[in-house]
């Protein structure tokens, strides 16, 4: 019942400023023939209700035309002073009403000026043509705490209701946030994965078809070597299928986390992408880009798949220069996929028979260049804007705060550097004691 006599203001305005109007104007009776103890109205009683019926009767617009309903209230209002009225509570309802409409529905000043002007023709016209006997405190505080009181309570409820509508604002705006954030994340999600089955696939396939080649070219002349190619061509494969299980397990866990949040695993231990969010220690369990008994591809990962090449007829010279540096699981996958990506190239689109990968160790960041000497096999060699593995080389190194540049050598062949910045850690001196 109370929720319901709560939302009628809001269903029914009309029927309530009705009602509220009715009530004023049955007040304005009583409020006609108040006097002084020990004497006798000095006035009749039907100008005063005449006046206060005027001013209910201008309620019926304090929504739409608050500042008019207001004026019109005080001109009766102080009509009824000049007429020798005394003003109570009972004959200033439609003005008190008429003003906390205004401080509701209006700024302060307009409120403040509106109840000023209203205390000073009241008092003024009450101490000039009002009763002689009336006691001069009740001339100027009566009208003045009468006025102000509505005025000031309109303005909190003003205040208030401006309060509430800023903290759902904002509320509001942090939800939308969350909902775009969440968007982008899955999008960011996408992408990665994206880039790591093209990375895996675009890599093994190549060199799948190299040695496929291979053996059906030496099967006749050499059987023997036929058969170790073959071997080898299953070993492959078999790589391809664990990293394509490592990707696309990855995906099913976060798909199963999205399904089940409240399944009360321990999500700080694992990451949604590798832009901008915290990642596990290398060598740690469950780091990007893998699911739990699957290693994360890295740094130590760089001689296995140089000598995976040498299949192919690619040998891969791999030099270190300087102090290895601690990555991030993010930024040691990022430096992988790139070499895999850049030697995948060669194969693919080099005359070459060698390539050199170089890591080079600073202070703060790690240098990855992937160079070959060769020319072009094809019309279709790679260029600085083109192709969706350079494309993805170019997310990846973005993607953990690091950049890339990829192009043609003047001297001939193509070169890609991506500089990644490596883990910084400072020595805390022991606490003193």
């Amino acid at each position: 019942m109370i929720d319901n006599l709560q939302r009628l203001p809001a269903a029914r305005p009309h029927a309530v400023d009705a009602g509220l109007a009715a009530a004023l104007f049955a007040c304005s009776l009583p409020g006609s023939l108040v006097a002084l103890p020990g004497h006798d109205p000095g006035v009749p009683w039907w100008p005063g209700v005449l006046l206060t019926g005027v001013a209910c009767a201008a309620l019926l617009w304090r929504r739409c035309r608050p500042r008019t309903t207001t004026a019109v209230t005080i001109a009766c209002a102080t009509a009824v002073s000049a007429l020798g009225y005394i003003l109570t509570v009972l004959l200033l309802g439609p003005l008190m009403v008429a003003l906390h409409s205004l401080a509701v529905r209006t700024d302060r000043r307009t409120a403040n000026t509106f109840a000023c002007t209203g205390i000073v023709l009241l008092v003024g016209v009450t101490l000039v043509v009002g009763p002689g006997d009336e006691p001069l405190v009740l001339k100027l505080l009566g009208p003045a705490a009468w006025l102000l009181l509505p005025t000031s309570l309109g303005t909190v409820t003003r205040l208030r209701g401006a309060y509430l509508e800023a903290v759902q604002a904002r509320a509001e705006h942090a939800e939308r946030t969350r909902e775009e954030e969440a968007r982008g994340r899955v999008t960011e999600e996408r992408m990665r994965i994206a880039r790591d089955l093209h990375d895996v696939v675009a890599h093994h396939l190549v060199l799948a078809n190299l040695q496929a080649g291979a053996v059906v070219r030496m099967l006749p002349a050499r059987p023997d070597e036929a058969e170790r190619i073959a071997g080898e061509l299953s070993g492959t494969t078999s790589s391809a299928l664990r990293e394509l299980k490592s990707t696309v397990g990855l995906l099913r866990h976060q798909t199963d986390r999205r399904a089940h949040p409240d399944d009360g695993e321990d999500r700080t231990t694992h990451s949604a992408d590798t832009a901008g969010r915290t990642l596990p220690a290398a060598g740690a369990a469950g780091p990007v880009g893998s699911t739990p008994g699957l290693p994360t591809p890295g740094l130590a990962q760089l001689p296995a798949l140089a000598s995976s090449f040498h299949h192919a007829g690619l040998a891969v010279t791999l030099v270190t220069d300087g102090d290895p540096r601690p990555l991030s699981a993010g930024a040691a996958l990022t430096a992988y996929r790139i070499v895999q990506e850049a030697l995948t190239n060669v194969t693919k689109h080099a005359v070459t028979g060698s390539a050199d990968v170089r890591l080079a160790y600073a202070q703060d960041r790690l240098v990855v260049t992937v160079v070959n000497a060769g020319g072009a096999r094809t019309p279709d060699s790679p260029s600085p804007g083109g192709g969706y593995g350079l494309i993805g080389m170019r997310e990846r190194a973005h993607s953990v705060g690091g950049s890339i540049r990829m192009g043609h050598r003047p001297q001939g062949g193509f070169e890609v550097v991506a500089e990644l910045p490596v883990q910084s850690y400072r020595l805390e001196e022991p606490a003193a004691t």
